[in-house]
């Protein structure tokens, strides 16, 4: 892999993350309606870009994929955390997981919740984060996600 750059997001680029985010959403096989229900919940404003924990990785200058912190401590949710799909497979998801559980401790959180896409649940896992439950999906009516929670050590 090339040369990874972590930094922070800059409230111009909300739009690049949002279409990361529904493309990486896409690789799983979703159809263009289910993408469609889900674009307001991965769409995220300039707003909250700039006031967010909200971290970015660039690969030769391109956004690769990105992160969030969300809330306040010591209870926090990993509100984001996608690869663009030609990174998947790279150690990319890796290497921001790590970086987010680095950023959450920093800040002082001593856990996060995690609602998970069913397709991730198992790298969620991998990572160390356990099932709690299940949660409503805020995109389609019926839908459950696995809820998972992580213990910041």
């Amino acid at each position: 892999m090339a040369e990874v750059v972590l930094r922070a997001a800059r409230a111009d680029e909300a739009g690049v993350l949002s279409e990361l985010a529904l493309r990486s959403k896409a690789h799983w096989g979703y159809d263009a309606e289910f993408l469609a229900a889900c674009r307001a919940e991965l769409t995220l404003s300039p707003a909250e870009v700039a006031a967010g924990r909200v971290v970015v990785a660039e690969v030769d200058g391109t956004v690769a994929g990105f992160y969030t912190v969300d809330g306040a401590p010591p209870d926090g949710e990993l509100g984001n955390l996608w690869v663009d799909p030609r990174a998947i497979g790279t150690g990319l998801g890796r290497r921001l997981w790590r970086h987010a559980v680095g950023t959450a401790r920093a800040a002082g959180f001593t856990a996060l919740r995690i609602e998970a896409d069913p397709h991730a649940e198992g790298f969620y896992l991998a990572m160390g984060a356990r099932r709690v439950g299940q949660s409503r999906s805020a995109s389609i009516p019926g839908r459950r996600l696995p809820l998972l929670r992580f213990t910041v050590s």
